[in-house]
């Protein structure tokens, strides 16, 4: 059986108002195996930030579990670190300190100073950042911060990213770039990964398989295995179809039925074929 490394079961995720609960997210499930990028599809007010965090150990889900390696999550884990949209540098210390900075996070082993300073420079050399490491992020472009924030979590040495749409913000080139850069480091790293995103492009380009999103109170419409290889750029005419595929299914749930009529059913069955999206309803 394959290893299964982040687990979660049955999360939902509301808020309290003051006639009662309102519910965002309902029985989400996710199983995350060494390697895997999976990426969580959908439009805003999904919930998918939120869950993202209930999967870091960061915040509590209304119900569900989440597990690592087997053990239920009861919080902040140094097997997880968490990428965000924003890099979050602190502004007063270097790109190599803010670097080392993700080392002294809570519940992070305490290291020797020479595996400390290892850890550092292989983070900060997998990202190509070594010629700027003594700049600060005033010094630094928009891809060079979202680099030092993947090379923060890279020295960590983590089991598990979470990314929450990091490069959200970049320009298209560099995006591209950051993400060829994602995808090597997984798989040098045998790093799996949980990207959260709204763009569907993003998702088709880097995940190996495909959760998507929707409705209110949101819940998973369907799920995607893509076989494709990377790189995947060339592949336009698969893709193409894979989007809107995606798409279909995203605007066929979010119709409103007519009180007297049945929900339109979504994909429910698995085929794999070679170079096909395999829909999957949860």
């Amino acid at each position: 059986m394959t290893e299964v490394l982040l687990e979660a079961r049955g999360i939902s995720l509301g808020y309290p108002r003051e006639q009662g609960w309102q519910s965002v997210l309902e029985n989400f499930d996710l199983q995350l195996a060494p390697g895997e990028v999976i990426t969580i599809l959908g439009p805003s007010g999904v919930g998918k930030s939120s869950l993202l965090r209930v999967l870091a150990g960061l915040q509590q889900a209304r119900a569900g579990s989440v597990s690592l390696l087997g053990e239920p999550l009861q919080g902040p884990h140094p097997r997880l670190a968490v990428a965000f949209q924003d890099p979050s540098l602190l502004p007063w210390l270097s790109l190599e300190s803010n670097v080392a900075f993700g080392l002294d996070f809570a519940r992070q082993p305490t290291l020797a100073a020479s595996e400390r300073r290892a850890r550092i420079d292989h983070a900060i050399e997998a990202v190509g950042l070594q010629h700027a490491r003594e700049q600060y992020p005033a010094q630094l472009s928009g891809g060079m911060a979202q680099r030092t924030a993947l090379a923060r979590c890279l020295a960590r040495q983590p089991q598990v990213l979470l990314l929450d749409e990091p490069f959200g913000a970049l320009d298209e080139v560099t995006r591209a770039d950051m993400q060829q850069l994602l995808l090597q480091l997984i798989a040098r790293h045998n790093t799996a990964a949980v990207l959260i995103t709204h763009d569907i492009d993003e998702a088709l380009l880097l995940s190996d398989r495909v959760l998507l999103l929707g409705n209110h109170p949101a819940r998973t419409l369907g799920q995607w295995h893509i076989d494709l290889p990377q790189p995947r750029e060339q592949r336009v005419e698969e893709l193409g179809a894979l989007r809107i595929d995606i798409l279909k299914t995203l605007r066929r749930a979010s119709r409103t039925p007519e009180p007297s009529s049945e929900p339109m059913p979504l994909p429910s069955e698995t085929a794999h074929v070679p170079g096909r999206l395999h829909p999957h309803s949860s």
